[in-house]
């Protein structure tokens, strides 16, 4: 920076821009508030349909997000502008007063051009008469001391200009379309993001010389910031697509066999900077872009650590993976990255997977407590996982979706997978509890109907176990609605809340039997519809009971309705399970004990945060929501959760197999008997409602009874039995 810049710049500019800045924030926080409380909020309560129920609802979704990130990156310019005006100006303060000391020292301070200038010493004619000469003498010293000072103040003036103007570029080229979600509060801290990045980025161009002190500094520094989504993009690009690949196959090579303290840090390493690289894939900038694209094409390339005698070593794409089981990578990054990934393991079908991505490969050890990291297809679906609309693309192809089914007998990749296709069936991320289900998409359906006829095909589909069963039990709890519109037919929408894309759109019924019928022979699996139906219908019965507009017609059809659904999928499900019960009663008994514990927890979260089917009264519906006094619906629901876990529960098959198999089945049509009149008479007792309950409470039986023993002609009709 030029010393008359600084001296002479007119800061009234750059405080008018930091001015119109700081009004362009405040229109936007307002602009952000009323795109969130007003347009969607209504987007989320209204009821879609068709085409509007995505495509209108997932752009005021993504509108109302970019009205936010416009805020973050207008706050952030704001302070930025606003945080160097003021350096500057104290900058220049600083250098005024250095020369005005200088001038009294008769020192003079001269701007020569190119961020250069000169300290001399005055020269007064009266001096020359001075008999000792001394004052004719420039104090070199003096002269030496207000140049490293004044030179000291350019040089902060000058870093902060410049990283000021490096910052406010990145920001905006971090996003082509749209806005950055950075938030900095004022110059240095963004500065020290990009700079931090830098610094990691050249240490980890040179793995071997990174002690374990070191790495620790790395990582405390990534996880600092790995969620920054400048110091992301800037770490990514420094180092480097194949440098970065380099860089993980050089560390799980030295730490190999990590314990202790060491092995807590590399699987804390590998999550940080997993979850970097997940920010950075964000990033729009055409380095960015650039890094994306290369980092894919190394997905054949052999890696291998330095120095090293095995000429095979991880293929990129298995180190890419490696780095996918924390963080949200983009959508456009994961469907290139998947599209590949997915078309090498077709190729090699089914049973091939694994002689294609393990075998050859026994001396990569990618992941650090969790395998070894050889099998890709784990690492990106737990990527898809965390992306629902990345991983809705991943499965939209049928024949997608019966290859990975079908790997999961030779490989163990079944968790992974069940997670993914979950995301992709409820739009979002696996297992997460803090977020409310949305309305399923026609893609979402689809996704759906093509896992619904995969697993039941006629003859025997696809298997449930392998690890995918809890998953699947949350995904047919999730969509309680279609699976009861399908059961109970067309002219069904009235009982049966859903605002669903495609609420037909699961298959035919006998899809939906098979499907509940295999999903029924995994213990995780079976409590997950158990605890879905439970909830979808005390949740029904509130609404219905305490609205009686809902339906146009007596309260004892739509009880009757109700009830017999609840039979009907619950005598799917016990029947099913009493078919395969002679061969695994006893290990039957403790691991769906087990399941629904653990289920059972979760499933008090779907009811607190509108996930899975307690969402249809309370979210699917509409206006439904107001239908009930002071948004009660979701009581019945948590006591329903709570009597099943009692209830539900089986016991004493440990010799007699026939036995134990009727005992348990006649236990669970009572037990769903019982669980639907108490949500009817919770509900009646609760809001207070002139209801007969004795009357209630046997519609509901007779109807549950009635639709149990269908329950069995429903499988019999569909599926071969033993």
């Amino acid at each position: 920076m030029d010393l008359d810049a600084l001296r002479y710049g007119n800061f009234s500019k750059l405080g008018e821009a930091v001015t119109d800045w700081r009004q362009m924030t405040k229109k936007l926080a307002d602009l952000k508030k009323d795109a969130e409380d007003n347009l969607k909020a209504k987007a989320d309560r209204a009821k879609w349909a068709g085409v509007n129920a995505t495509v209108s609802r997932e752009f005021i979704a993504k509108t109302a997000a970019e009205f936010a990130d416009a805020h973050t990156q207008a706050d952030s310019i704001t302070k930025i502008l606003s945080d160097t005006r003021g350096e500057l100006i104290g900058f220049r303060t600083q250098v005024n007063d250095a020369i005005t000391r200088g001038a009294q020292q008769n020192l003079s301070v001269i701007d020569t051009g190119d961020g250069t200038f000169t300290v001399t010493g005055n020269t007064r004619p009266d001096w020359a008469s001075d008999p000792s000469g001394k004052t004719g003498v420039t104090d070199q010293k003096a002269v030496e001391a207000l140049r490293d000072e004044i030179q000291g103040i350019l040089s902060k003036a000058t870093e902060s200009d410049k990283s000021a103007a490096n910052v406010l570029r990145l920001l905006v080229d971090h996003a082509k379309y749209g806005f950055a979600d950075a938030s900095y509060a004022d110059r240095d801290s963004a500065a020290k993001a990009v700079a931090a990045a830098e610094k990691l980025a050249k240490s980890a161009r040179s793995p071997a010389g990174m002690s374990l002190d070191d790495i620790a500094y790395f990582n405390r520094t990534m996880e600092k910031y790995n969620g920054d989504s400048l110091f992301a993009e800037q770490f990514a690009t420094r180092l480097g697509p194949k440098e970065t690949l380099q860089f993980w196959t050089e560390m799980t090579s030295a730490h190999v066999n990590a314990k202790g303290s060491e092995l807590e840090t590399m699987k804390s390493l590998q999550k940080n900077l997993s979850m970097t690289l997940a920010t950075a894939s964000f990033s729009d900038s055409d380095a960015m872009q650039d890094w994306k694209k290369d980092l894919v094409a190394e997905r054949n390339t052999n890696f291998r650590p330095a120095g090293s005698v095995n000429p095979v070593g991880a293929l990129g794409a298995q180190v890419i993976s490696s780095l996918m089981s924390e963080g949200q990578y983009d959508t456009e990054f994961l469907d290139d990255y998947r599209k590949k990934i997915f078309e090498a393991d077709k190729g090699a079908g089914d049973s091939g997977t694994d002689v294609l991505w393990v075998k050859g490969y026994h001396g990569a050890d990618l992941v650090f407590g969790d395998g070894e990291g050889r099998d890709p297809l784990k690492g990106l679906l737990e990527g898809l996982s965390h992306n629902p609309e990345a991983a809705t693309h991943a499965f939209e192809s049928r024949s997608d979706v019966d290859h990975m089914l079908g790997t999961t007998v030779y490989t163990d990749r079944g968790e992974s997978l069940g997670r993914a296709l979950e995301a992709a069936t409820t739009g979002i991320i696996a297992g997460d509890s803090t977020q409310p289900l949305p309305p399923h998409s026609e893609a979402q359906v689809r996704v759906m109907k093509n896992i619904v006829q995969a697993i039941g095909e006629p003859g025997g589909g696809l298997p449930v176990s392998q690890g995918l069963g809890d998953s699947l039990g949350n995904m047919a709890a999730a969509y309680m609605p279609e699976i009861s519109q399908t059961l109970a037919g067309h002219g069904a929408e009235p009982v049966f809340f859903t605002d669903s894309a495609d609420p037909d759109g699961l298959g035919d019924y006998a899809d939906v039997v098979r499907f509940l019928s295999a999903v029924s022979a995994d213990p995780d699996g079976r409590a997950g519809i158990i605890l879905g139906e439970s909830i979808y219908t005390s949740s029904l019965l509130e609404t219905h009971l305490t609205d009686s507009t809902l339906f146009d017609g007596p309260s004892a059809q739509v009880i009757t309705n109700i009830g017999k659904n609840a039979g009907l999928i619950e005598g799917i499900v016990a029947h099913s399970v009493a078919d395969d019960e002679v061969q695994s009663a006893v290990a039957g008994e403790k691991a769906y004990n087990d399941a629904l514990r653990t289920k059972g927890d979760f499933a008090k979260t779907w009811i607190a945060i509108g996930l899975s089917s307690v969402s249809v009264p309370v979210q699917y519906g509409g206006d439904v929501m107001g239908a009930v006094g002071g948004g009660a619906v979701g009581a019945i629901a948590g006591m329903a959760v709570d009597r099943v876990l009692q209830g539900q529960e089986l016991s004493g098959a440990k010799d007699e197999a026939l036995y134990a198999s009727a005992k348990s089945l006649y236990d669970s049509r009572e037990s769903v008997s019982q669980q639907t009149q108490w949500a009817a008479a919770d509900t009646i007792e609760r809001h207070g409602l002139d209801l007969p309950k004795d009357g209630t409470s046997d519609l509901i039986r007779n109807a549950v009874n009635d639709a149990w023993d269908a329950g069995s002609h429903a499988l019999s009709d569909t599926k071969e039995r033993p």
